[in-house]
């Protein structure tokens, strides 16, 4: 008995990992050359008429994946459009850098009159809220919306929460809050205007991820006694910076740096450092609360965590 080979598949071209159907058929791959290395998961199709090397996409994590499908809508799109469009909202949000949170990954896009809906695709929503080139920056030679106006936008169609990452994250990367009050002001009684000026009331650059911003949110909206944020203190270890503290009870509450959100791996060098910090802070008397990404979702469990921590290390009395 002799085992059946394998089928030789079509070769996919050696250079470059994202294609449009014309560039594959150019490689020498027709239709059905393309439908079976979709079928055996050589190739993955992002879009309609676009095409990505399955070895690349299995490898991305899913943030990577999100910004990947917006290339792919630039790449596919590079010999039918005009590109007066530009890129907005959460798409915008995502080739800026900043944290997006909990958001489909449709393809948004900022243009001057409305098309139908079957010429942008069912993975393109767009948006014709008027703008200016002044609104409009270009990145890795993307026209897209400008810090200021992403973020306005997301805070405009998203959630509370959604946007008020997306707005401290904003405002870390230098973004103009007095810009942005403006802006705000420019569209009295629009949807979403609400959450706008309430995430700009509410927003802080300290926060240094989607998992501190949500931390904070949490504890306003439970009425949890304010800490202090990034807060700073010394040991005999040297000067130390927490995420949260309430200084005057020595109890840090710290939102675990290996899920802070994106790919960030701590090397064993820097998990000792962390140990050491946490070690010589607990000899001075400090309680640690660590948070991690489930802790935020079982608001009960937080608030009772939270609670009987200050209960715990009541105010030092005056001497």
């Amino acid at each position: 008995m002799t085992l059946s080979q394998p089928p030789t598949l079509p070769a996919l071209p050696e250079s470059g990992s994202l294609w449009r159907t014309e560039q594959l058929q150019s490689a020498g791959l027709n239709s059905r050359a393309i439908a079976v290395l979709v079928r055996h998961r050589e190739l993955v199709r992002l879009r309609y008429g676009c095409y990505i090397r399955a070895s690349l996409w299995n490898a991305q994590e899913p943030w990577v994946r999100s910004r990947q499908l917006i290339l792919a809508h630039a790449h596919g799109t590079r010999t039918t459009s005009d590109g007066a469009f530009a890129y907005s909202h959460t798409s915008a949000a995502r080739i800026h850098g900043l944290f997006v949170w909990n958001t489909d990954d449709l393809v948004h896009i900022l243009l001057r009159t409305r098309p139908s809906g079957c010429r942008l695709g069912k993975d393109v929503r767009g948006h014709t809220r008027p703008f200016t080139e002044a609104d409009v920056v270009t990145i890795r030679r993307l026209r897209v919306t400008s810090l200021e106006r992403t973020a306005v936008d997301c805070a405009l169609m998203l959630n509370y929460r959604q946007s008020l990452i997306i707005m401290d994250n904003a405002l870390r990367q230098g973004a103009d809050p007095l810009l942005m009050q403006e802006m705000a002001a420019a569209v009295p009684g629009r949807r979403g205007v609400k959450n706008l000026r309430r995430v700009l009331e509410n927003a802080d650059p300290r926060s240094e991820s989607a998992g501190e911003t949500l931390t904070r949110e949490l504890l306003q909206r439970l009425r949890i006694p304010m800490p202090d944020i990034q807060l700073e203190v010394m040991s005999r270890a040297g000067r130390h910076r927490m995420d949260f503290g309430w200084k005057a009870r020595k109890i840090a509450l710290e939102f675990d740096g290996r899920t802070k959100y994106f790919d960030y791996a701590p090397t064993p060098e820097v998990l000792y450092r962390e140990r050491q910090r946490e070690n010589a802070l607990t000899e001075d008397g400090w309680m640690f609360v660590r948070l991690r990404w489930q802790d935020l979702f079982n608001e009960e469990e937080f608030k009772a965590r939270i609670l009987t921590a200050l209960l715990r290390k009541p105010e030092p009395r005056a001497t």
